[in-house]
């Protein structure tokens, strides 16, 4: 939908001097503005000519050579591709020099061997709207020489391209769409009264219509127009026809045209003459019915689909809402109009206009809904745009009604609007954005219910929802703050299925697969692996080498360990989740089930698996908790592992197999090992996370090898290091265990990386000398010494 600023300033008083900020606002209100443009300007160098002769090109076919006068009475050559040009047509050249709207500039050119000393003009070439097919002819009357502004007494306009939603048929007009933007201004809106000088007589005499099935039409309203002389439009009404893109015809036409885009309320003008008895009859068509519509088609139409005007003898004469018929086309002979002015069922349009391939304006608008009530104000603003030609309104009118609905008042409640909008609108607010647009709002039983009438030209709003959109847009969508809506969460993970997830995710980041042997095991496995034989039996077992419930993850990851050796892939990791069965505690039938965590690493020392706890309890946030080697759990190494402690309570083991367990299930690779029981671990206060900021200075490492008795665990080296560094530790690591000459027997070493670093400086060897002391007198107070 196209508008001009100038047309829109008829209805209110609009400011011009800020287009795009007037564009913003339509934006605002829905109407997205999809192109600006000015018009009339940039036609300097535009002047009119006379065609003085018209010649064949010698060397192009679809060029001719055109002789004009300027004025001067000399013959200027131009060269033209345009055929509608004859011998006294005054025409728009663009003189050598001149910059046309769209940015070209005319120069003398050479087009095939002959000059061309500038260009004759189309309608779209001055801005004046699309046509193209010709050279835009102008009032042979005109002084030669004349600039084209001055000649068609153009004006600086402003044109608004707006895209127009289906729910929108008000803003199909350019009255709708001054109503919407007035209401957002402020502005005073009117649609102007038509001054029409009518005549004696009786429309109902001359004309009449008979609705026989009034489920097609709502409404059909008749004027008679006498004293018609078909003939070229006015200019001003040619050129904002030609704005809007559609070409002008004739007056008659025209003014039909002018009215749709004005009002939004499509008509059509039939030939008096050609009407018998000046009787109309609205039905369904018949199947196979045909009727030549004025673009010269024959069309057969479909009973029950398409909807038909016919004349006294039921010939169709127009297809209803869509396009008439060519046989009562308005002509040079016409000298008496019957105009129409109709409410057509919306879908029964859409469906035909669909159905058919035949869209018009006409359709375009009745398929969304017009307002039955201004159909007699269309008809008097039509003839008063066809009375400067003679044209006379014949006194009274001929109005039938079929079934056409009516919107009951809708209840719209202010909670239920902020509710919808996310706002703290009051009533009196609501009432203050409704009113401009033509909406009646009227005090309901409750305080904060009105009772709002929905205006004829607004079908689109049938409810309580459809009248909060209107207040949002005139609210403004901009002014509304945009939030994320809430919804009821219907369920979330539990703890411990987060910090289950929170496990899965590391282990298999550090490059650990998940494994998932079964829980039941053949009589020997527990005690191959150094466990207690003791175990709940399953009485009925699928086999005998499956009758045994594990009271541990460890024989089955490493059976799995093993597999994966006997098929040549050594260096396995795994880990399961899975539950373990104790014997039933004193009392109880059922046995003790708990959920433990394995982690098993194929071709790994102890050092890994500490690794692997170490990143697990920072993950968890598992504080304090000490590995006591004091006495190693039964199946691992005696010297490479112990329990995990927290307090006086043991949460898992760590360390290696016992060589005698790998031989037991002939495996070649020394395996890391790590049990954790998750209920007693995470029952514990964890997941907190200290944080602090990272220092944005170089860091350095000190790399320290103690020699220390076998009896002292490796974490209490470690805290005897994070105490002794103090601030600068960042992390400290073990990256070595030795064993063996030059160490002594009963003693081994352990190799830590510290790494330092400032918060707030660079260090200095002072800063890292320092450390190293601290930590070299702390460890040689629990008999720890510095090798060399």
């Amino acid at each position: 939908m196209k508008v001009l600023l100038s047309w829109l300033q008829e209805f209110a008083p609009f400011p011009g001097d800020d287009p795009v900020a007037l564009g913003g606002v339509m934006s605002d209100l829905g109407m997205a503005v999809e192109s600006i443009e000015r018009i009339g300007e940039g036609l300097d160098g535009i002047v009119t000519v006379k065609v003085l002769e018209l010649r064949k090109h010698p060397d192009a076919d679809k060029i001719q050579l055109v002789d004009v006068d300027l004025g001067d009475g000399e013959a200027l050559q131009i060269c033209c591709g345009a055929t509608n040009l004859t011998v006294g047509d005054v025409v728009p050249l663009a003189t050598l020099g001149t910059t046309m709207p769209d940015g070209m500039e005319i120069a003398r050119r050479k087009m095939r061997g002959e000059w061309s000393n500038g260009m004759l003009c189309s309608g779209r070439e001055l801005a004046l709207g699309e046509d193209h097919s010709g050279i835009y002819i102008l009032d042979p009357s005109l002084a030669l020489g004349m600039p084209v502004v001055e000649a068609l007494g153009i004006t600086p306009d402003v044109l608004f391209d707006l895209e127009i939603n289906p729910n929108r048929p008000d803003a199909m007009s350019v009255a709708g769409v001054a109503r919407d933007l007035a209401a957002r201004l402020g502005l005073p809106f009117a649609i102007p009264v038509p001054t029409v000088e009518e005549l004696a007589g009786d429309a109902g005499s001359i004309a009449s219509v008979d609705i026989v099935d009034p489920d097609l039409c709502g409404l059909f309203h008749i004027r008679v127009i006498e004293g018609i002389k078909v003939e070229p439009s006015p200019r001003w009404i040619a050129d904002r026809l030609s704005a809007l893109g559609m070409r002008p015809i004739n007056n008659v036409v025209d003014a039909s045209n002018y009215v749709m885009l004005e009002l939004g309320q499509p008509n059509h003008t039939y030939d008096l003459a050609k009407v018998p008895g000046g009787a109309l009859r609205v039905r369904w068509a018949r199947d196979g019915e045909t009727i030549t519509t004025l673009d010269g088609i024959e069309r057969t139409l479909t009973g029950g689909r398409d909807g038909v005007i016919a004349d006294v003898t039921d010939s169709a004469v127009g297809i209803a809402g869509v396009m008439g018929g060519a046989s009562t086309e308005i002509s040079e002979t016409t000298t008496t109009v019957l105009l129409e002015c109709a409410w057509w069922q919306p879908m029964a349009i859409a469906r035909s206009s669909k159905f058919m391939g035949l869209r018009s304006e006409a359709s375009a608008r009745f398929e969304r809904g017009v307002d039955p009530e201004i159909v007699d104000l269309a008809a008097r603003r039509l003839a008063e745009l066809l009375a400067p030609s003679g044209a006379r309104l014949v006194q009274g009118s001929v109005s039938v009604d079929g079934d056409l609905s009516v919107t009951p008042a809708v209840r719209v409640r202010t909670t239920r609007v902020n509710q919808l909008l996310g706002t703290a609108i009051a009533t009196d607010e609501i009432v203050s954005l409704l009113t401009p647009i033509g909406f009646v709002c009227a005090a309901g039983a409750d305080a904060d219910v009105l009772l709002v009438t929905v205006p004829t030209f607004r079908p689109d709003t049938t409810n309580e929802t459809d009248v909060i959109e209107e207040i949002a847009r005139h609210y403004g969508y901009s002014k509304i703050v945009g939030r994320a809506p809430t919804s009821a969460h219907t369920g979330s993970l539990t703890p411990i299925q987060r910090d289950r997830r929170s496990i899965r995710q590391v282990l298999v980041g550090r490059g650990i697969h998940e494994a998932m042997p079964l829980p039941f095991l053949a009589p020997g496995d527990l005690a191959r692996c150094g466990l207690p034989a003791e175990a709940v039996t399953v009485t009925n077992p699928l086999a005998a080498e499956e009758s045994i419930l594990r009271t541990s993850l460890r024989p089955g990851l490493l059976r799995a360990i093993a597999y994966n050796e006997s098929h040549r892939t050594d260096g396995v990791s795994l880990f399961e989740l899975g539950k373990v069965f104790a014997l039933p505690a004193s009392g109880e039938t059922l046995p003790d089930e708990r959920e433990h965590l394995a982690v098993a690493l194929a071709g790994r020392d102890a050092t890994a698996a500490a690794n692997v706890w170490a990143l697990l309890a920072q993950t968890l946030g598992l504080n304090d908790v000490v590995i006591d080697q004091s006495a190693p759990p039964a199946g691992l190494h005696p010297g490479r592992s112990g329990v995990l402690r927290r307090g006086g309570e043991q949460l898992g083991e760590i360390g290696e197999i016992d060589p005698g367990v790998l031989d037991a299930l002939g495996l070649r690779e020394r395996v890391a090992w790590l049990q954790l029981d998750l209920a007693v671990a995470l029952a514990a206060p964890h997941g907190e996370h200290r944080y602090h900021h990272i220092s944005r200075y170089p860091s350095s490492d000190l790399d320290l090898a103690f020699e220390v008795d076998n009896a002292v665990p490796a974490a209490s080296i470690e805290a005897a290091v994070r105490s002794a560094a103090g601030p600068l530790l960042v992390t400290v690591n073990l990256f070595d265990v030795f064993r063996g000459h030059p160490i002594p027997d009963g003693r081994r070493s352990l190799a830590y990386r510290l790494r330092l670093q400032a918060p707030d400086r660079t260090l200095t060897d002072d800063d890292i000398g320092g450390v190293q002391r601290s930590v070299v007198e702390a460890l040689g107070a629990i008999g720890a010494s510095l090798r060399g």
